[in-house]
């Protein structure tokens, strides 16, 4: 837990950094769901450890013997990039590169840019799941035992692609998935409730057939005893959905507990705040 905490605090740090030096990105939801990124990618994922060109990570887009995991609220890019750069896909000082001109580090992933890491472009909500879907499927036709994971956004939700990908893999017996909602109860426009109210997600959920669990996304503990679970879950004839309950903005205070900071870049004066509520524990890019 302390290792994985650790990392957490320094890709929280590298969120920040990355979207004050360019005074663009997506902070808040970056922030809340960093625990999530940092278990699965330090911890929990089967993927490819061999060493390639230059000493970082080989990666090859079939990710053949590797669990997956795709990215639908592909505006929370800062988290994603962090935690590619910090689990060895490339060089971390890439990271100042961040959504510059000629960066392969976009602000909506990009697979035409050739990151390392990066599957699928997204950002356009609602899609994610269903390449998800899709990559699923493949390891079963391929006769791989590999987890596919898929994260998207509460505000997300009201995307109807995403309801037609929720009532197939149910039916098409898609129990090597497992899909994670991030339930922060903000987008970009203020809170879901009152922008377009999801009401009982899990309810939608299990009523189209998902196995349904719910987690404090923020607690590392909590969430990495569920990834384990999960593990002895998946292949019993359901996907699982995982209702994820994260704040925005968590880990700097001024952050949390509003919509405001979804897409608002800090400038000099709350970098330094924010930063030193965040121990540099791997160093600064």
């Amino acid at each position: 837990m302390t290792e994985l905490q650790s990392i957490a605090s320094q890709v929280r740090r590298d969120i920040l950094r990355m979207v004050h030096g360019c005074q663009s990105g997506h902070p808040g939801g970056s922030l809340g769901c960093t625990d999530l990124l940092v278990a699965l990618y330090f911890q929990q994922m089967k993927i490819n450890n061999r060493k390639g060109k230059g000493g970082y990570l080989s990666f090859n887009l079939d990710g053949k013997g590797e669990d997956l995991f795709f990215l639908s609220n592909g505006h929370i890019s800062p988290v994603f990039y962090s935690v590619l750069a910090r689990r060895g896909y490339f060089d971390v000082k890439e990271l100042a590169t961040f959504r510059k001109i000629n960066t392969r580090l976009q602000g909506h992933p990009t697979t035409h840019e050739g990151l390392p890491g990066i599957r699928i472009a997204s950002g356009s909500l609602g899609q994610g799941l269903s390449v998800a879907i899709g990559a699923a499927l493949a390891k079963k036709l391929n006769g791989e035992k590999n987890i596919v994971y898929c994260l998207m956004g509460d505000g997300e939700q009201q995307e109807g692609q995403v309801w037609e990908a929720v009532q197939f893999a149910p039916n098409n017996n898609v129990d090597n998935l497992v899909a994670f909602v991030d339930v922060n109860g903000q987008q970009i426009d203020g809170s879901t409730n009152k922008v377009n109210n999801n009401r009982d997600l899990g309810a939608k959920y299990k009523a189209f057939g998902w196995r349904v669990v719910t987690v404090d996304g923020n607690n590392m503990d909590e969430l990495t005893t569920l990834l384990r679970k999960i593990k002895r879950l998946v292949g019993k004839g359901q996907p699982i959905a995982v209702m994820m309950k994260t704040e925005m903005g968590q880990g700097v205070d001024f952050m949390m507990h509003s919509h405001k900071w979804h897409g608002v870049a800090p400038n000099d004066a709350q970098l330094e705040q924010a930063l030193a509520q965040l121990p540099e524990t791997l160093g600064d890019y």
